[in-house]
């Protein structure tokens, strides 16, 4: 009754398999796992992101490569897996965040915002003729509730998570970050921890321009993404 495997259930995002499984979904989430690396942590009072960069050729301008973005003053975010739909969803993230400041004069809380990018890429898995989006937006922010991580998957679910890493070698990073991970950590020591997952999960040597981080701390409660200086000063402590 249902011979031929699952060519037939794939050629639609439509379509459900025998299994209750949808194909073109977990392709998009296929897509995200070969994506570079981002990873993610937060104490009681800090959080902080690091993204590996993947350089492809000695031609290219590394300098071009974004993986890390400010979507407001106190939420930033990393993407992985394909950049064109990342950035569609990144720019739309900052519409909400502003069009919320805008009607209520205070800046959006973060749960809020990651729900309605959730649900955005929901709606891409149930209607025929589209694709889900290739990617997952990996948020920062700090509101009422303190420092917070969240992310976003191509299925539309979101989590909040302690610490947590997307992308090539995910499952390395979070392996390492759980036996690392001590809540109590400062903001430089959360920092440190995340290079080290990363270093731990890919082969690249680890430079000033392969590696991006960001933070927000509880003094200053805004998004800001470290120098080059302040990177190689971090990677001079491993």
């Amino acid at each position: 009754m249902f011979g031929g495997g699952k060519i037939q259930y794939d050629r639609a995002l439509t379509i459900f398999s025998p299994e209750g499984r949808l194909y073109q979904v977990e392709y998009a989430l296929e897509a995200v796992r070969r994506g570079t690396l981002i990873v993610g942590i937060k104490t009681k009072n800090d959080v902080c992101l690091a993204a590996h960069i993947k350089i492809a050729s000695s031609l290219m301008e590394i300098d071009s490569i974004d993986k890390l973005f400010k979507i407001d003053k106190h939420i930033g975010c990393a993407i992985s897996g394909l950049h064109a739909d990342s950035r569609v969803l990144v720019n739309y993230a900052r519409v909400q965040a502003q069009s919320y400041r805008l009607t209520y004069d205070e800046p959006v809380r973060i749960n809020m915002l990651v729900k309605s990018i959730a649900d955005l890429k929901q709606i891409y898995t149930q209607y025929g003729g589209i694709r889900p989006f290739g990617c997952s937006l990996f948020f920062i922010g700090y509101d009422s509730d303190g420092p917070q991580i969240y992310t976003t998957s191509p299925s539309g679910i979101y989590r909040s998570f302690k610490a947590y890493a997307l992308g090539s070698g995910e499952s390395t990073a979070r392996e390492f970050i759980e036996k690392e991970y001590n809540p109590t950590f400062s903001l430089r020591e959360i920092q440190l921890l995340a290079i080290r997952a990363i270093k731990e999960s890919v082969d690249d040597d680890l430079t000033a321009e392969t590696i991006k981080i960001s933070h927000i701390s509880s003094e200053e409660k805004i998004y800001k993404l470290l120098s080059k200086s302040e990177v190689e000063s971090l990677l001079a402590e491993l």
